[in-house]
């Protein structure tokens, strides 16, 4: 009687989520979309990179008629304010007057695909459970997005384990070292729309930019004879450099996680050798061949950076 007793004790007592099945990679990064999407909160969050971090604050939040509504601040520095209602996202920065354009999503330090529809990424990644840890005073899941093929940066996120929102994302590359880091460092969430957004849904917002309509089917004079897996051309134009008001062509490359530009123009040099930076993730490389100039800057290891460029072909 004693024992039974202990026994029907002992599973009244186990937490319900004792006896759920664990959550694959997949349909943790699902929920992890669809909180990104569909919750309101406050956030705040670190990018470190190089010894030094930029921090950020972040409001997201979903309007009555149900437009994405978001606000993301550069905290340190000059003013720098990313905003969007719906399918207008306007900027606020020190160079310009502010600006609007039409763009389904923000362009800040977090991928905008983790709020959309990141298994789209699995034909280039896989999506790899690894352990759990505690991150910002939670229970996190560890999953690492994993290249493929080694042309491209590893991603690791650390998911909280009951709402799966990120607590800290990394790019690492194929030897595990951390080249980038976005460490949140605090979050609440809310059913009602900060004060912020609030004010925002009901702002009047700058002027949208439109794109010249010669870059909607520009035809570039050049072309890539080699491009990794999963990276397709998303937008070309033509346009002159601000400095050196040279004449240049342009075209961005994005696998859905991470985007690269290779930017193709005469040079006053008949050639010059092949150098790059490191930024964190970031490889800025610059060549001059025969009189014209190739530079790509983007997230992607310096050796693909250099088979991208050297696959540069001039019509």
């Amino acid at each position: 009687m004693i024992k039974r007793f202990f026994m029907c004790l002992l599973v009244i007592s186990l937490p319900a989520t004792a006896t759920e099945a664990p959550k694959s990679a997949e349909q943790l990064l699902s929920q992890l979309a669809n909180t990104l999407k569909n919750t309101n909160f406050t956030t705040s969050f670190v990018v470190v990179k190089n010894n030094h971090a930029d921090p950020y604050h972040w409001f997201h939040g979903v309007g009555e008629n149900g437009d994405q509504l978001s606000i993301v601040s550069l905290l340190n520095g000059p003013r720098r304010d990313i905003l969007r209602r719906g399918d207008t996202v306007s900027y606020v920065e020190p160079e310009f007057a502010p600006y609007s354009i039409e763009a389904k999503h923000i362009s800040s330090p977090i991928p905008s695909i983790l709020s959309g529809d990141i298994l789209s990424l699995n034909d280039s990644y896989n999506f790899v459970l690894v352990g759990k840890n505690r991150v910002l005073g939670r229970p996190a899941q560890l999953i690492r997005l994993v290249s493929k093929d080694p042309h491209k940066y590893g991603h690791w996120l650390w998911l909280d384990q009951q709402t799966s929102f990120p607590l800290k994302i990394a790019i690492a590359n194929k030897k595990g070292q951390l080249l980038e880091q976005i460490q949140f460092t605090h979050l609440d969430v809310s059913s009602n729309l900060s004060e912020q957004l609030l004010q925002l849904s009901q702002a009047e917002l700058p002027p949208v930019v439109e794109s010249p309509a010669e870059n909607d089917n520009v035809q570039l004079k050049w072309r890539l004879s080699w491009l990794p897996v999963g990276f397709e051309s998303i937008a070309t134009n033509r346009h002159r450099m601000s400095m050196t008001k040279q004449p240049v062509e342009y075209r961005l490359f994005s696998d859905g996680l991470v985007d690269f530009s290779v930017y193709v123009g005469p040079s006053n040099d008949s050639a010059r050798e092949q150098s790059y930076v490191l930024d964190g993730a970031t490889v800025v490389l610059n060549q001059v061949v025969n009189g014209i100039e190739v530079s790509l800057v983007g997230k992607v290891p310096v050796e693909t950076a250099k088979a991208i460029v050297a696959g540069v072909v001039v019509d």
